[in-house]
């Protein structure tokens, strides 16, 4: 099968001729129909994450088709279109698997870091932690749902009954998560790089009740916001942006160093929290909710051939809505 390689930093993906993984035990092969390009990805090829697997198809977003279940693998039948998260295992035993906080594990382990991705045509994954994806969703469409979406409403629900609603960021998970507060009828204020008048307007057209540059203040305090964007210098202007009592959640996972900032910003009982990876439980309430709100995402499609002008092109800025990954083509 082709499949997109990485085997180390500073260098490109090498889009090349792999074996077609089996299907081990628990564990089920899927026909990859597509597959979103997160940040994440740039964290893991650009060396800002440690450890990976290498060599390692990178690639957490994968819509697919069961080709085959292998021994004991519950719950699906070859044909059946599913989608495989960040969270790719965890053991089930510790302390946070029983008080249903797996996202913490600490024998987790991650589809495209630690185990092979969707950057292939074809991708094994734990059956445990596959999930049917709603009809209503086209594959390439689907994709982005399955770490922008799903780490964006666990960073939401963070925040909350937070009515005024800011997002430092405005791209994949954001341009998902503006339709989710829509629908839960919250305000949201959309901060941009400055001069960045494409993700201006693409958060307008969304729906945001504002847009402006991120180093401005917003036009009346908020009650939360989040932060994708992995800049440290965020947090101080969050927190000054957020009203007494209010929460600044940190959406990334990596971000540049946080200044230094003085207490008074901390003060008045305003929090600054994290959100490490997700729980199956976070996949099944959000893919419910998608349909209903209805979540439409944006996609920009590249053939697998093209992964890393696509990685490019994310790293830049300059890409609106989500970017996802083709195999097939």
């Amino acid at each position: 099968m082709r499949a997109a390689v990485f085997s180390g930093p500073g260098l490109p993906l090498a889009v090349t001729e792999v074996p077609v993984p089996s299907a081990g035990p628990g564990q089920i092969l899927l026909r990859v129909k597509a597959c979103g390009v997160c940040r994440t990805d740039l964290h893991i090829v650009d060396g800002e994450l440690p450890d990976p697997r290498l060599p390692l198809i990178p690639g957490h977003q994968i819509v697919g088709i069961i080709e085959k279940a292998g021994p004991g693998a519950p719950g699906f039948a070859p044909g059946e279109r599913v989608g495989v998260p960040w969270l790719g295992f965890s053991c089930g035993a510790c302390a946070y698997c029983a008080s249903g906080r797996e996202n913490l594990c600490d024998k987790a382990r991650f589809t495209g870091y630690h185990l092979d991705g969707g950057f292939a045509e074809f991708a094994a994954a734990d059956a445990r932690f596959c999930f049917p994806l709603p009809a209503d969703f086209p594959d390439l469409q689907a994709a982005p749902l399955l770490c922008a979406g799903l780490i964006g409403f666990r960073a939401l629900r963070m925040t909350g009954d937070a009515a005024r609603v800011g997002f430092y960021g405005f791209g994949s998970a954001a341009h998902i998560l503006i339709q989710v507060a829509r629908y839960q009828h919250r305000k949201v204020f959309a901060f941009v790089r400055p001069g960045d008048r494409a993700a201006r307007e693409f958060a307008l057209r969304l729906g945001a009740d504002w847009a402006g540059d991120s180093t401005a203040p917003p036009p009346q305090p908020l009650d939360a916001a989040i932060i994708f964007a992995p800049d440290g210098a965020l947090v101080p202007l969050a927190l000054r942006a957020v009203a007494r009592g209010g929460t600044v959640v940190c959406a990334g996972i990596h971000m540049s160093d946080i200044p230094s900032f003085p207490y008074r910003d901390l003060w008045e009982e305003r929090c600054i929290r994290s959100v490490a990876n997700l729980t199956r439980q976070d996949a099944r309430e959000f893919l419910a909710l998608a349909p209903r709100v209805p979540i439409r995402t944006e996609v920009e499609v590249h053939p697998l051939s093209e992964v890393n002008a696509a990685l490019s092109r994310l790293r830049s800025g300059a890409v609106t809505g989500s970017i996802v990954i083709d195999p097939q083509r």
